[in-house]
């Protein structure tokens, strides 16, 4: 689902690899991480623990330096101490609902955007109460048995969303989505 992104230099540069390719995938990854000052995730993306914390052991799914390099808001039911990274990452656990780690977002990120990461449950929620701007949408020819959908029974044009162009290369199509 990820291989087109995975190849990107975009991709390499983010973990510190050499290569990757250029073109119009990576041209459009680039656009979706520039000028990021925050990301908003849900506790699924952060990682696979569920339920309370049973301890402070995970970190993430990247190392000791992911690859986000600015503070990040999971959304999750079950506090916990933010947990400062390598490389300018710190993750902030929020409690509170997703106006209020919206709002935290955008103070720490200033005049810089606030990227919604995922995973599906977070982007539902912030699409469904109109908090998202402008969704890059990735479709990727891959098959998937099953999982949560992103868009059923959302009405993206009720909710005012238009597609405002759409490209494909080899590997997959993009569509930028903004609301008007």
């Amino acid at each position: 689902m990820f291989e087109w992104f995975f190849a990107t230099r975009t991709w390499h540069e983010m973990h510190g690899m050499e290569g990757g390719n250029r073109g119009l995938d990576d041209e459009l990854a680039a656009k979706g991480l520039a000028n990021v000052g925050a990301w908003i995730m849900g506790r699924n993306m952060f990682g696979p623990v569920r339920g309370p914390w049973p301890d402070d052991s995970w970190r993430g799914w990247w190392g000791e330096e992911p690859p986000y390099h600015v503070p990040v808001f999971v959304l999750t039911h079950h506090a916990r101490d933010p947990v400062e990274m390598n490389g300018g990452t710190t993750f902030h656990f929020v409690t509170s609902g997703i106006h209020d780690a919206l709002e935290r977002a955008r103070r720490a990120a200033g005049e810089k955007d606030v990227r919604i990461g995922g995973g599906v449950a977070a982007i539902r929620q912030y699409m469904t109460a109109g908090l998202i701007d402008e969704l890059q949408l990735v479709y990727a020819p891959v098959l998937l048995g099953a999982g949560e959908s992103l868009l059923n029974g959302i009405d993206l044009t009720a909710l005012g969303y238009r597609v405002r162009r759409h490209l494909h290369s080899e590997h997959c199509m993009h569509a930028e989505i903004a609301r008007t």
